[in-house]
């Protein structure tokens, strides 16, 4: 699995103490070393609970090589942390699997981890990941929002469900709901409400990459939309002086997020605090470069909208304006 992933630069076989990445190979000349570590967090309790694995290795690459694109990195390597009570190697094999998938659909490799037993520590069938990620960027094309002025348009990805955040509270609202794992979902058909929710967080490296290269500083920032939804995240990817009119009616909001919404009986800003609502990547585009990088977005197979804009942020004004989100959540 760690063969599939291999990439220009990582040449070398898992097993040693350590693993090298030659970023010369790799075709940098004068690269910044950005790095990233995250995990799945209580995502995993209902992947262990079910016994569905195939997918939370895919949300552990997602999670940490997500960040990194937005500074413009492209992910180079990949290690991995397991943590369990007892190894069970077919529920660890399925989890690795996960991994070097997101690692193939990442571009990056998987050189390495560590897998440790601690019994006592983990009850029977537990588990934790965490994973790690470097990725590199020439010096001269760092992005870091800085750039970014009113006027500026924002677009968001297509999340693909949940991603991996905010599952304390989707794991209240199912056991209050009495709705069971291996019912089906009421809000997608033909699956179990697990496999649903378990949906792997989409990976946006490759399109991003495409579209940051192909606008050549058309793209002035870009937020992961991780815990603190659309109200934290993305003021982290433009100047204090400016704030983001994000329009909810802009896009129809998945049907998972209103079931959860409605169930849980959760207050529409509450829902946009703690998850993504639809939309897992915000990239902040020059207004005339905006429906080049769209088209780019698009080729590369992501569902491509246009949120908001940036504008001038009086003083005491939040950082992210909302438009039409009560309304968004009335369908």
């Amino acid at each position: 699995m760690t063969r599939s992933t291999k990439r220009p630069g990582a040449d070398g076989e898992i097993g040693g103490f350590g693993a090298a990445f030659d970023p010369r190979a790799a075709g940098y000349k004068d690269p910044i070393l950005i790095a990233s570590t995250d995990g799945v967090g209580t995502k995993l309790k209902i992947a262990i609970d079910t016994g569905i694995l195939d997918t939370v290795g895919i949300d552990l690459v997602a999670m940490c090589v997500n960040d990194l694109v937005v500074q413009g990195a492209e992910p180079l390597i990949f290690l991995d942390y397991f943590a369990t009570g007892r190894l069970e190697v077919p529920a660890a094999r399925a989890v690795i699997a996960g991994i070097a998938e997101g690692c193939r659909q990442a571009g990056c490799a998987l050189i390495g981890g560590e897998t440790a037993e601690m019994p006592g520590l983990y009850a029977a069938k537990d588990f934790d990941l965490a994973g790690f990620s470097v990725g590199a960027v020439e010096r001269d094309q760092v992005i870091d929002g800085s750039k970014a002025e009113a006027g500026d348009i924002v677009l968001g990805l297509a999340s693909s469900g949940l991603h991996s955040n905010g599952f304390s509270l989707v794991r209240r609202v199912v056991e209050a709901s009495d709705f069971a794992y291996d019912a089906p979902a009421p809000f997608a058909a033909g699956e179990t409400l697990a496999r649903a929710l378990l949906a792997p967080t989409r990976i946006y490296v490759k399109p991003c990459l495409a579209a940051i290269r192909a606008g050549k500083g058309a793209i002035k920032g870009l937020a992961h939309i991780t815990g603190g939804g659309l109200i934290e995240n993305p003021p982290r990817s433009y100047p204090d002086a400016l704030g983001l009119h994000l329009d909810f009616a802009a896009w129809q909001i998945p049907p998972v997020f209103r079931w959860l919404q409605r169930t849980g009986g959760i207050e529409p800003r509450e829902m946009a605090r703690t998850f993504n609502c639809g939309i897992g990547m915000v990239l902040i585009v020059a207004a005339t470069e905006a429906e080049a990088a769209a088209t780019v977005l698009a080729a590369a197979g992501e569902t491509v909208l246009k949120i908001g804009t940036l504008a001038p942020r009086p003083a005491g004004a939040p950082p992210v304006v909302f438009k039409n989100l009560e309304a968004a959540w009335d369908g």
